[in-house]
């Protein structure tokens, strides 16, 4: 028998901190944290956060439909990649992953930690990787290897939204009263979808894209407008009311995984500060951001702005291979 899913439903909620800061002072704003980097299970710190919540339901359908394998897509440096490995190692799924680009002669961290779970990596073109939601592409991929359960790049779906939508709610248990504002970093915009579907317009949520685009805010608006199937919300549609939901494009630093020292010095001194890890290319970006906007007057005195980490701490190892040991661990 395959292990149970039952940890992935019957957790403890992560925790809800309250920042302390002279910034905050100044501004009259309260921020608290959640802090989904503490939600994590499997293998290395891989299976944390949003990809905890956005794997869930989604390993739930597999295994409800008999699936035993699991198939996805991502770059080199991928934190879904890793998460999902790390998802096959703790409950008994063979994982494979697609990955953009040629192998290198030396795999990085990420991709080491994918090998060591047991994934099965196969590398294909940058042209080729842009098929990968083309139905011909798909049906090659099952002639080479059988069925599997498809999880698309950075995981986002309905499921996956439908599992961040459990953040909002595991909030409105632990608060006094619901955040005026809920800021989160985004990639593929699925767990930013699920907390302002949530919301509903109860409050405003702000995303802070960690790419060099405009697109996120189209994605994001599909996202909301889809219909989505769960196992336990029926069919439905996310409707994230409009007007109550913004995504800042000012904080990408050139764009994914693109960084200066003036972020790399807010992490490391964020960390010696608070005592809280943050990753350079997804929550170092929001919280500069959100300190940057704070200090910037964007928030009216009074607010509660809460922030979501939702992890992507493996990254960092891969990071400080690449550039030199920059971010501080310890």
């Amino acid at each position: 028998m395959p292990p149970t899913l039952t940890p992935l439903f019957q957790h403890a909620p992560s925790p809800l901190v309250e920042l302390e800061s002279p910034t905050l002072q100044r501004a009259g704003v309260r921020l608290l944290i959640k802090r989904d980097e503490l939600l994590s299970i499997g293998p290395g710190r891989a299976l944390c956060g949003n990809k905890w919540r956005k794997l869930q339901y989604n390993l739930q359908a597999a295994r409800e439909e008999g699936q035993n394998t699991l198939l996805t897509f991502g770059g080199a440096y991928s934190n879904h990649v890793a998460a999902v490995a790390a998802a096959g190692a703790e409950f008994g799924f063979q994982t494979i992953g697609i990955i953009r680009g040629e192998r290198p002669e030396g795999l990085n961290p990420t991709l080491r930690f994918a090998e060591s779970c047991r994934m099965g990596l196969q590398f294909i073109s940058r042209k080729a990787f842009k098929e990968k939601e083309d139905p011909e592409f798909l049906s090659r991929l099952r002639k080479q290897f059988g069925s599997f359960y498809l999880l698309p790049e950075g995981g986002t779906n309905a499921l996956a939204i439908y599992g961040c939508r459990h953040i909002v709610e595991e909030v409105e248990r632990q608060a006094e009263a619901l955040p005026g504002y809920w800021c989160c970093s985004l990639g593929t915009g699925g767990t930013f979808a699920g907390i302002a579907d949530a919301l509903n317009g109860r409050a405003k949520a702000l995303g802070f894209s960690a790419l060099k685009s405009d697109f996120l805010e189209r994605e994001v608006g599909r996202l909301l407008t889809a219909p989505l199937l769960s196992p336990r919300r029926g069919e439905g549609t996310a409707n994230g009311a409009e007007g109550s939901w913004e995504i800042n494009t000012d904080f990408h630093f050139g764009g994914y995984a693109k960084f200066t020292p003036y972020l790399i010095d807010f992490i490391n001194g964020f960390r010696q500060q608070h005592g809280i890890a943050l990753d350079p290319i997804y929550t170092g970006k929001l919280f500069y951001g959100l300190f940057q906007l704070i200090e910037e007057g964007y928030f009216p005195r009074g607010s509660t702005i809460l922030a979501v980490h939702t992890g992507g701490l493996q990254g960092i190892e891969g990071f400080n291979e690449r550039f030199g040991e920059l971010v501080e661990v310890k």
